[in-house]
């Protein structure tokens, strides 16, 4: 439970050297407060202020209520102000109204939005905002038709707000009616990125190419777009364009091949990055990080542990957890959970990390224990997480193991999606109840593709059961022929299968008519990844 800006108070009063008539130092010691993360200091300094450093302290303690979620303390600090008789101030009102549309306050909000005597336009744009943010574009809408006087901030809002929501049109519209004189860099940046964040490269690149001036925030947001629909190439020609580059940049570029999985050209352009003078930061090694572990390159992985620690690098939660995902993927477990055990804050996507890594690693019993003790804590697992432990039980042969995790996906509220099912096929399949893992897949909510046939056929192999594996392959037929596809595996499965079973006649059916309809053999495959 968080805190109260009164039991905030009962802190021991700041040391006597601080001046508080000082308002210069008092707002100074404040922010310095808020910047380090320590709120608890900055409402301790505000609530033993004397009046008149009130309303400047108010925007500041607001707005790190609204950025940090504290909506008791700000409703505490909103209390105090009435007391004081300062909560009908236009600045101390636009304050509250911002805190409360960032804490899902919205109706709080709005009642003090209603209830100021005077309203500046960053009134109006903070209650729109709020809007925004609680999904209520509607609501939105109707303040902006009452607005008298809109700003360059206004229209910003507006676009980016219809935007994010998935709205591409209206927010083309109102970006297509911004007065000349209030269209500037940030509301053709804020068009672009919202194109780019929908996928809809075409068009940002026509408002892209529109502009007359551009931010580095434009080019990054291109860059990222293009790397996000798979279009590397495209995003390295936007990134060769730029005469000057920041770090931001480069951070895109890097992240973007990561998210591709090349992981030579993230090292490549890291090592590029520094030569010409610019120094990593949390972001960089995030992106370079994930880039050794899909490599499974750990002595690069181990150069940038020691370059976190040189570089002055702030070990974050997501530095923390690049860290553990890095060792675990190559297969330095001691490292990985050394970093995770020494953690005080582990999130899902860090308990993931570990529990995959003993899972890929052929140390399936520890990844259930792991999973235990992820149940046990403040964290609770997500889609990845259920994939990483059943595919811990299939590589462990623990059946009824995986059979009780499966059932606990809707207690979490989550519905087993198409790789969870095929988990579950393989775990059936590689333990020898290939009848059982049949009539899964014939109960699936959804249509089973040739993965999840492909592993229950692997399975057939393994067992040398013909009559099973023929029954799969006229599934896989009828799959391909509606799909339109010829997936070589299970052709070249079925002849294995054919062969191993002294089928030899049958094996010789299957390959020649593999080499008919011009069919390759592929020289090896996996035929599921969980």
């Amino acid at each position: 439970m968080r805190p109260t800006l009164r039991e905030e108070s009962r802190e021991t009063p700041p040391p006597s050297h601080f001046s508080f008539h000082d308002r210069h130092n008092l707002m100074a010691q404040v922010r310095k407060y808020l910047e380090q993360g320590r709120p608890r200091e900055a409402f301790r300094l505000y609530k033993h202020s004397n009046r008149a450093c009130i309303l400047s302290l108010v925007p500041l303690l607001a707005k790190a209520c609204g950025s940090l979620g504290l909506r008791e303390c700000g409703k505490s600090l909103h209390a105090e102000l009435i007391k004081c008789g300062v909560d009908s101030d236009v600045i101390v009102g636009t304050s509250l109204v911002g805190m409360y549309g960032k804490t899902a306050g919205i109706a709080d909000a709005r009642k003090v939005f209603d209830g100021m005597p005077l309203r500046n336009v960053v009134t109006w744009n903070a209650m729109i905002g709020g809007y925004f943010r609680s999904g209520d574009l509607r609501s939105a809408s109707l303040l902006f038709e009452e607005m008298g006087m809109r700003s360059e901030v206004t229209w910003v809002e507006m676009i980016d707000g219809f935007a994010s929501s998935g709205d591409l049109v209206t927010a083309r519209r109102l970006f297509d009616q911004v007065p000349f004189e209030m269209r500037n860099v940030v509301t053709w940046t804020v068009m672009v990125d919202g194109y780019t964040s929908n996928g809809d490269m075409e068009s940002a690149k026509e408002i892209f190419e529109a502009m007359s001036d551009r931010n580095f925030f434009v080019w990054s947001s291109m860059i990222s777009g293009y790397c996000k629909k798979g279009d590397v190439e495209q995003a390295k020609a936007i990134f060769d364009q730029m005469t000057v580059k920041n770090l931001v940049v480069w951070n895109s570029l890097i992240l973007g091949f990561a998210q591709n999985e090349l992981s030579d050209e993230v090292l490549k352009a890291f090592e590029q990055m520094q030569s010409e003078g610019f120094d990593p930061d949390e972001i960089t090694i995030v992106g370079v990080l994930s880039a050794c572990g899909q490599a499974g390159s750990l002595e690069y992985g181990k150069k940038i542990h020691s370059m976190i620690g040189s570089k002055g690098i702030n070990l974050n939660q997501f530095v923390l957890n690049a860290l553990v995902d890095m060792y675990a993927k190559c297969g330095d477990l001691g490292s990985a959970r050394y970093i995770f055990e020494g953690m005080s804050n582990r999130n899902c996507a860090c308990w993931n990390a570990m529990i995959s890594g003993f899972a890929v690693n052929g140390q399936p019993k520890e990844a259930l224990e792991l999973f235990k003790r992820m149940e046990g804590s403040c964290e609770s697992p997500d889609e990845l997480t259920f994939l990483s432990v059943l595919s811990a039980c299939a590589h462990g042969g623990f059946v009824d193991e995986g059979m009780q995790i499966f059932s606990k996906m809707e207690n979490y509220g989550l519905a087993p999606g198409i790789k969870h099912y095929g988990c579950l096929v393989d775990l059936l399949g590689r333990a020898g109840k290939l009848r059982e893992a049949y009539k899964l897949i014939k109960s699936m909510p959804m249509e089973p593709n040739n993965v999840v046939w492909g592993a229950l056929l692997g399975a057939c192999r393994i067992h040398s059961n013909l009559e099973m594996a023929e029954c799969v392959m006229e599934e896989i037929r009828a799959l391909n022929h509606k799909v339109g596809s010829r997936d070589q595996v299970q052709y070249a499965l079925l002849s294995s299968i054919y062969a191993a079973s002294d089928k030899w006649e049958k094996a010789e059916k299957m390959r020649v008519a593999m080499v008919n309809n011009g069919i390759q053999k592929a020289p090896g495959c996996s035929f599921i990844t969980c």
